[in-house]
């Protein structure tokens, strides 16, 4: 099994959903930026405010502050899991500075789908419980089924910021693909249809 896999694709694409079943069934430990970062804005810590205006528009958070705050989580992990980082080439050759990857899983999904995916978004403010208004609603409308709070979208899941992201995933992460699969260590896997599906192929690769 390999033990430190980085998650690759646009976002909407599912990592966060299979990194999840990952840590569940695998054992790994994920360590996923969005999370993170968005924790940090929460609580107002110096970092979340610095990165917050990046995450409203869109647009990438700098290198030095996701390097930073991914040095502190990866120290004395084994079994990792990397969701949404690194995101451009030179947050890889850092990371290849703390830690062996073993494996990149890119999971791949048309734009269009992804502008679906994410737009009918809606997330929870306190548990990060996430759903889909088509294909994963809340039993309540607007309500947590986990904790019941009240569901918003995200400032970054509205079209116009949801299309700005595809862009630039298109020029500062995909060259990441070319980067993993020249070390000959990616594994693309589409990542439309049934879930389990797409998890299965992924666990194949893992082995």
């Amino acid at each position: 099994m390999k033990a430190k896999v980085v998650l690759l694709g646009p976002p909407g694409c599912g990592k966060g959903t299979q990194a999840e079943k990952m840590g569940d069934d695998l054992g790994y430990v994920k360590l996923s930026t969005g999370d993170m970062l968005r924790e940090a804005v929460r609580n107002q810590t110096e970092l979340g405010m610095k990165a917050k205006g990046y995450m409203d528009s869109g647009a990438l958070v700098p290198n030095d502050l996701i390097i930073g705050l991914m040095k502190e989580k990866i120290a004395g992990l084994d079994k990792i899991l990397l969701d949404g980082f690194p995101r451009t080439v030179e947050q890889a050759d850092a990371l290849a500075e703390q830690v062996e990857v073993d494996l990149a899983i890119n999971i791949d999904v048309d734009d269009a789908e992804l502008i679906n995916r994410l737009t009918q978004r809606r997330s929870c403010p306190e548990c990060n419980a996430v759903y889909h208004l088509t294909n994963k609603p809340p039993a309540k409308e607007g309500v947590c089924d986990k904790c019941g709070s009240q569901l918003y979208q995200r400032d970054d899941d509205t079209e116009a910021t949801v299309k700005n992201r595809l862009e630039v995933y298109r020029q500062n992460t995909f060259p990441l693909i070319e980067y993993y699969e020249k070390k000959g260590k990616l594994v693309t896997i589409p990542g439309v249809g049934d879930i389990e599906e797409i998890y299965a192929k992924i666990k194949a690769a893992l082995e």
